[in-house]
């Protein structure tokens, strides 16, 4: 709620677009997607994440989302079963799944709008650490181009 200051009415705050973020293992891919949203368009979205089987936060996404200047080292990795058990309801979803595991991708019901982008999965990486690092910020690059042109589709939009 907000209180005008010409007329000290209370005004309804315009509710801001629900996203959830959906890949595997809620690992790397969507922890990314959710905070280059809330980032960079928190303004107009909030953003959540979750997997169909949570495992553990990449360590390798980690490292390169701090060089973006976002911390999520404290991320929780969480269940899309577990959001849907709560009730949660979301304006989009959206899978970050690649196109091989795509057919693994949770399916959250009772949604307005349902995407699919397609980013390789970092855990999937082989190579020396520094092999894994540059192709994991290849995929924080693409991931962040992808939410810079939603945030930017849905700005335009609003005027």
């Amino acid at each position: 709620m907000v209180t005008s200051k010409a007329t000290g009415n209370t005004l309804q705050e315009p509710s801001k677009i629900k996203v959830l973020f959906l890949c595997v293992h809620n690992s790397a891919r969507s922890q990314m997607a959710e905070a280059f949203l809330n980032q960079l368009g928190g303004d107009i979205f909030i953003a959540e994440s979750a997997g169909l089987e949570p495992g553990i936060l990449n360590p390798f996404v980690i490292e390169v989302m701090q060089e973006s200047g976002i911390d999520i080292s404290d991320n929780q990795t969480r269940s899309a079963f577990d959001l849907f058990k709560l009730g949660r309801i979301f304006h989009y979803v959206i899978t970050v799944c690649d196109a091989a595991n795509a057919e693994r991708c949770p399916v959250f019901p009772g949604v307005t709008k349902r995407i699919a982008w397609s980013f390789e999965d970092p855990s999937s990486f082989t190579g020396t650490y520094d092999e894994k690092l540059a192709k994991t910020r290849q995929v924080r690059d693409n991931i962040r181009l992808a939410i810079e042109e939603l945030v930017n589709d849905h700005r335009k939009a609003i005027g």
